[in-house]
């Protein structure tokens, strides 16, 4: 068995690890950029994650498995869609994942993507909580909260112009 994230070092730069992706290629990343998913991720395989993104303004970004370089699944705050999106968990769940309130996670949900826009939705109902090194995927008790949410609905496509 091939292992696929091997620490590596740089001078005096932090450790970085490098991340096998059938898409990217490979890609060093600090060690501390690796999420770890204590309970997994719904219906995917394996526990340790990086997000990957072009840059800090990128609305879509990657949830890249780091042991299986087939498996990425594209996620997205999604505030940047559905501005009254809303998070409620049980007391218990908030308190065993160490959150008291909506700045101590950052917040992405699942992307599907299809070949036309109308057909892109995200997973409002299991969204991903990112606390410190670790991400937890959620259910979301609010009453509105779909598991398959349009994010580009009545987006009509500009005819193209003759140049």
């Amino acid at each position: 068995m091939s292992r696929l994230a091997t620490p590596t070092h740089g001078g005096d730069s932090p450790m970085n690890v490098i991340l096998q992706s059938s898409r990217f290629g490979e890609l060093q990343i600090p060690a501390e950029a690796v999420l770890d998913f204590p309970a997994g991720l719904i219906g995917l395989g394996g526990r340790r994650f990086a997000l990957l993104a072009r840059s800090e303004e990128s609305a879509f970004v990657w949830l890249h498995s780091m042991d299986d370089p087939d498996l990425a699944v594209p996620v997205t705050n999604p505030w940047r869609f559905f501005e009254d999106y809303e998070i409620e968990l049980g007391d218990d769940e908030a308190e065993r994942l160490g959150i008291s309130g909506p700045e101590d996670a950052s917040i992405y949900v699942t992307v599907r993507s299809a070949p036309a826009l109308d057909d892109f939705c995200a997973n409002l109902r299991a969204p991903i909580l990112v606390v410190g090194n670790q991400g937890h995927q959620v259910i979301n008790q609010a009453a509105i909260a779909p598991v398959r949410a349009p994010l580009f609905a009545g987006l009509q496509e500009e005819p193209s112009r003759a140049a």
